[in-house]
């Protein structure tokens, strides 16, 4: 990386001398302000490709050779090419059903931040973690691979593109073809789109944050609970569903009652056969202590992800500013962010998280208020494990009246699964639903 800085007044040039005297100091090279009695350089990183800045008492001349995404490192240098590096993209969430000597693919669209996705590739491979055969399939959400051997295992992932630029990439997923009737999994279709098939199963797999809460829904409804894992890792298994068409959506609860955003994908489920769906990563929380803020002071931007994830803070007005930093253990992460260059009024902010390769969409989107005083938000309040049967955290009346309702009456689709999810489960209203509605009582 060659850096020519050239000052009318000082006469002060650094011309391709700046690495080799890193490498002798063992410094490490990272963007950062620069000044002097004439001028202030702050984050002296103009393009990828290389720039020219000026005002009347210097002029900046930048030149990068850095030409992949992502950071040039040695035993005593670091170089970001970028303040935001590169253009990078949500990691795609996969899903691979087998059939009869083919796989049938469907995945979330990758998002792509200062760049957009213009094509995806699928990998293949006979074992866990490749190597990967490669095939661009267009600019499309669905595809199916032909032409496989029934009884193997085969391992796929999902790469998405800008233009040539790769920008993401889908966790591995895995899927065996097999004949129709040859058991373990494929096939055929045939299956009447509205009857259950106790052999038919979708397993969800993905990252979270540590100990978390995870709620799966299908096509809007509460299918399935869990926690995740220490290191922020779950698998949710759905069976006995019918074959046919589904949207399943995931969110997750962090540690202070933060929920993340909602994640939403299609899945094709075919009867009889286990679809595998990987790489689901959801979005980290997001919370701010203010919901207004004095000019000049600090609003705290916080939540949880992945242990120690990239995350990635953004905060937009009419000018979007950008930081970075890296979740503890726990995966809570933290930053104070000065709102001095802040104009008065409406501001906003979002995170997402990277890890291994990885990178999440990004969270629901705060807003914060820029004025004369400070006031702080308000903690979430925790909700009732059970009993809230309008959602809205408490247990009171309304949902006392809701249940008198259904009390000696045959519960609609609906409210049946509203019951298991909320009440004890046994697709009635009884004393018993009322009891646990008085304990969960918050009036």
């Amino acid at each position: 990386m060659n850096l020519i800085l050239c000052m009318r007044d000082a006469k002060f040039y650094i011309a391709g001398i700046l690495l080799p005297i890193l490498l002798f100091t063992g410094t490490s090279l990272h963007a950062e302000d620069y000044s002097s009695t004439n001028f202030i350089l702050r984050d002296p990183v103009i393009t990828v490709e290389g720039g020219r800045s000026t005002s009347s008492t210097f002029e900046y001349f930048s030149s990068t050779g850095q030409v992949v995404a992502g950071e040039s490192t040695g035993t005593s240098f670091i170089s970001r090419s970028g303040f935001l590096y590169f253009p990078v993209a949500s990691s795609p969430v996969v899903s691979a059903t087998a059939g009869n000597a083919q796989v049938s693919f469907t995945w979330a669209a990758s998002t792509g931040t200062l760049a957009n996705i213009t094509t995806y590739e699928l990998g293949t491979a006979t074992s866990s973690g490749g190597s990967y055969t490669y095939e661009s399939v267009g600019n499309v959400l669905l595809f199916t691979k032909t032409g496989l051997t029934n009884g193997t295992t085969y391992y796929f992932k999902v790469r998405a593109f800008a233009n040539t630029l790769r920008l993401a990439e889908s966790a591995e997923v895995s899927a065996t073809p097999a004949a129709p009737g040859g058991g373990g999994g494929g096939g055929g279709g045939g299956g009447g789109g509205d009857v259950a098939d106790s052999a038919t199963t979708v397993n969800f797999s993905g990252r979270a944050y540590p100990k978390s809460s995870i709620t799966l829904l299908k096509d809007a409804q509460v299918a399935a609970t869990t926690v995740a894992l220490q290191d922020a890792s779950f698998k949710v298994t759905l069976s006995g569903l019918s074959g046919g068409n589904y949207i399943f959506s995931v969110y997750s609860e962090d540690n202070k009652g933060y929920r993340s955003s909602l994640l939403a994908f299609s899945v094709s489920v075919t009867a009889g056969t286990t679809t595998n769906v990987s790489g689901i990563f959801i979005a980290p929380t997001l919370a701010v202590d203010k919901s207004e803020v004095k000019r000049g002071e600090d609003v705290a931007i916080f939540g949880q992800s992945v242990p120690v994830g990239e995350i990635t803070i953004s905060v937009s007005s009419g000018e979007e500013y950008f930081e970075k930093v890296t979740a503890d253990d726990s995966g809570v992460y933290l930053f104070n962010f000065d709102t001095t260059p802040l104009e008065y009024g409406s501001h906003f902010t979002k995170s997402k998280a990277a890890t291994k390769g990885e990178v999440s969409s990004f969270s629901k989107t705060l807003s914060f208020l820029v004025g004369t005083r400070t006031i702080f938000a308000e903690a979430p309040k925790k909700c009732p494990g059970k009993a809230d049967l309008n959602s809205d955290c408490e247990v009171n009346l309304v949902d006392f009246s809701i249940a008198a309702y259904w009390h000696k009456r045959q519960l609609s689709l609906s409210f049946k699964q509203t019951e298991i999810e909320k009440l004890n489960g046994d697709g009635v209203i009884t004393l018993v639903d009322f009891s646990i509605m008085a304990f969960y009582w918050t009036g």
